[in-house]
């Protein structure tokens, strides 16, 4: 029996690899990922705040997509780029990079990480690898495996560190939408106030809703339960990522859910810089993680929020995680919950 109580099939590895690299054919996901400015600014000035690290040197870009982070990092000046990518976007990637005349500097493999030879070991590892939630899509897999096959001793991985963070949220849609049902008798005459519980578990469910989450929403300040150090995680360790959290609200609102969120960093002897998907900071694509409640909790100010909370691969896509959530709220029983990515992100296209 899987960890979700479910009898789903558990798709082969061929299976789950086919559908990860198909999604990365389309448009649609490089013109959401480009567009997004957060991002592609921030890993454009991660590359250049090292560039003292990659002139003259030899690059990894995992995972390159469209070769945009390739490109930065010969402009940053850098040798040689080998930007390995296995979808077939990777044709678009050549076109690319020889319209930008960069051909003689950059190489576009097309294949798996895991499967190509490079001609040598590199000295700067460059990737966004990061998928909602951080490891949702796990390509940092793949990140692991370059560094631990490629990297030369003591060389740069771009961004080198990743941080996890939670807090609990109040929903003013949800709470619209649940209160509804008690609202038709006024308009129509008919009592619909039934639909409410029926309306909560459908709402609330145990899927991992990827949303926006706006500031006011937010009950407490940030807890930062987990920290990736890329130059030393191991592949084990992304198995189960998993901490402990404690904090108090702000003041007398509902619990509908917690939300997730994600910081990576680059490395500079200045100033760290830090690409940001927190909710106090300006929106990007991944938004952040929402784990509703079954129910609606009632706190005040300084109510204790105290819980354990877990990443791990799903039963049924081993690219796809789950969040397994252990929460006690003030004076309430401890609740616990799994929620996983839904069904249609993972049905056979």
């Amino acid at each position: 029996m899987s960890l979700h109580g479910s009898k789903k099939r558990k798709l082969d590895r061929k299976t789950e690899d086919h559908m990860y690299f198909d999604s990365y054919s389309d448009v649609t996901i490089h013109e959401e990922m480009i567009s997004d400015t957060v991002r592609t600014n921030t890993y454009r000035m991660g590359i250049f705040k090292n560039s003292k690290s990659i002139e003259g040197k030899v690059v990894l870009d995992v995972g390159a997509g469209t070769g945009v982070l390739s490109l930065f990092c010969a402009q940053a000046g850098a040798r040689k780029v080998y930007a390995v990518e296995a979808s077939s976007i990777a044709d678009q990637a050549v076109k690319i990079v020889k319209l930008n005349q960069m051909e003689d500097r950059i190489e576009v493999i097309k294949g798996t990480l895991e499967t190509i030879e490079l001609a040598e070991r590199v000295d700067v590892i460059v990737s966004e690898w990061m998928g909602y939630a951080l490891l949702h899509e796990s390509m940092l897999n793949s990140v692991i495996f370059a560094r631990d096959k490629w990297l030369k001793p003591g060389g740069l991985i771009l961004p080198s560190r990743a941080d996890l963070y939670i807090a609990p949220i109040n929903d003013v849609v949800v709470e619209g939408r649940l209160n509804f049902w008690s609202t038709v008798k006024a308009q129509y005459g008919v009592d619909m106030s039934c639909m409410t519980d029926f309306a909560r578990k459908c709402i609330m469910n145990k899927d991992i809703t990827v949303n926006p989450v706006t500031v006011e929403d937010v009950l407490s300040h940030p807890c930062r339960f987990a920290e990736l150090d890329l130059n030393t995680v191991a592949l084990e360790q992304l198995r189960d990522v998993r901490g402990a959290f404690s904090c108090r609200c702000f003041g007398s609102s509902a619990v509908h859910a917690f939300c997730v969120w994600f910081t990576v960093t680059f490395p500079d002897e200045e100033k760290p810089l830090v690409l940001s998907t927190s909710p106090f900071k300006p929106e990007t694509h991944w938004k952040q993680a929402v784990l509703y409640l079954d129910d609606a909790v009632d706190v005040v100010q300084d109510t204790k929020v105290d819980g354990e909370i877990s990443l791990f691969p799903s039963d049924e896509h081993s690219r796809h995680i789950s969040i397994r959530l252990d929460f006690v709220i003030g004076e309430h029983k401890k609740h616990s919950k799994i929620f996983s990515i839904p069904d249609q992100y993972v049905e056979v296209k």
